[in-house]
């Protein structure tokens, strides 16, 4: 969430930023709740000022009945002022949690991803001197994708993955592994990139893959109706995608400058219920119900917040450039970003079947919205205290990645080939 401070100190930023982000949010309400908190909770302090001082003057002998009944009054009039004050911070901490964070001065204003900015691109596509085909074809004619057996099971948006496709899959996963927790392969990718950042590699984590209401709540990425499926006869959800776990690790936490940056690469079965998809990419693997992925989450202090998500997206740069995959990168408008964003972006790999690019990828940077909701924050060596910066990034999308493999490494003979950086982990040269 927002500072409160900074939403009175610049409302009209704030009501544009949530404009921008089609954000229904109303800035003067909350301003109006917050006033209204505040005279309320100094009412309420007031009054237990004046019942301390009622204690004090009745200690150490018995209280005449005019004390005692001005102790009842007062009681009566501080839980009235309670219950009040409760009301309208619950009715404040509402609004306030649906103002979403301000973008950065680089990010285009527009109302959905057709809007998105391209701000690099690289590799050839490539040019096929046969009829190329597209990753279902190919999956089922290897035996390693099944969809009509999964929909008879599990119904749309599910598949049987077999054989190749599951070592491919395991092959990505150990080779990402190798290169993110290497402080050699960090330092090779920070040099290329030109940034001053730290070459702390990753730590690896098979995080949570279910969260509790309030724990996810304070992520700012439950969206219930949207994206998240609810176990029926608990308080938990199961997660979108690993950062919504990870991120929430510290929460009501004091993290110690010193031990920054904190870098995770975890690794999870995410679920998405698709809601707002239906008819759209029914086709093969592309959007799933559950699918696996390699997320980054990093944990900063504000000063190297920017400089570590320009090093996610060198990361994320560097695995596919390893794979030898085209992509465009696309710095993400203020409509297609989440409400924690302050920067977002996406990289698109190309898909000849499709003839375009498709998001395998996207890297976001919150600042301390998401840790002023899960009261995460950090201690330097003088004892001052802040919030901490969070930054989370893909490293690999597994089913979007190896339909990019499948369709671009697609030979005449039908066989598809193995990216070169995969070859040892797989096993051979060909799917």
């Amino acid at each position: 969430m927002l500072d409160i401070k900074y939403i009175r100190e610049h409302t009209d930023e704030v009501r544009n930023a949530a404009k921008n982000k089609n954000a229904k949010v109303d800035i003067d309400k909350l301003l109006e709740l917050d006033n209204q908190r505040r005279d309320e909770l100094q009412r309420l302090e007031s009054v237990q000022s004046e019942r301390n001082s009622l204690a004090r003057e009745s200690k150490g002998g018995k209280p005449t009945e005019d004390l005692v009944q001005k102790g009842k009054d007062l009681k009566v009039k501080a839980d009235c002022l309670d219950k009040s004050y409760n009301q309208v911070n619950a009715d404040y901490l509402k609004l306030l949690y649906a103002v979403p964070n301000i973008a950065s001065q680089d990010t285009p204003v527009g109302k959905d991803e057709s809007e998105n900015v391209e701000i690099s691109k690289w590799g050839e596509r490539p040019k096929f001197e046969f009829k190329a085909k597209d990753h279902v074809t190919l999956g089922e004619a290897h035996g390693t994708i099944d969809l009509k057996r999964a929909a008879k099971v599990s119904g749309a948006r599910f598949a049987y993955l077999m054989n190749g496709l599951v070592k491919l899959q395991f092959a990505i996963i150990n080779w990402t592994i190798d290169v993110l927790t290497s402080e050699d392969q960090i330092k090779k990718i920070t040099d290329q990139s030109k940034l001053c950042v730290s070459t702390r590699p990753f730590q690896l984590m098979l995080p949570p893959v279910m969260l509790r209401t309030d724990s996810y709540a304070a992520t700012a990425r439950l969206k219930a109706e949207e994206v998240t499926y609810k176990l029926a006869d608990d308080d938990l959800w199961l997660i979108g995608s690993a950062e919504h776990s990870m991120v929430a690790m510290y929460q009501d936490e004091i993290l110690d400058n010193k031990d920054l940056p904190l870098r995770f690469l975890g690794y999870s079965t995410s679920f998405r219920r698709e809601a707002g998809s239906y008819g759209k990419d029914l086709h093969g693997i592309l959007r799933m119900h559950h699918f696996d992925k390699l997320e980054m989450e990093s944990f900063t202090g504000s000063k190297d917040g920017m400089n570590e998500h320009k090093f996610m997206v060198a990361v994320q740069e560097y695995l596919m450039q390893e794979l030898e995959i085209p992509y465009h990168v696309l710095l993400k408008c203020t409509g297609d970003m989440g409400d924690p964003n302050f920067r977002g972006v996406d990289i698109e790999a190309w898909i000849p079947s499709q003839n375009k690019y498709r998001e395998t990828h996207s890297a976001d940077y919150m600042t301390d919205y998401q840790a002023r909701r899960l009261n995460l924050r950090l201690k330097d060596g003088e004892g001052n205290i802040s919030f901490a910066h969070t930054n989370d990034a893909t490293a690999f999308a597994m089913g979007r990645t190896m339909i990019a493999i499948m369709e671009n490494y697609q030979q005449a003979d039908g066989s598809v080939a193995i990216p070169r950086v995969l070859q040892k982990y797989y096993g051979a040269d060909k799917l």
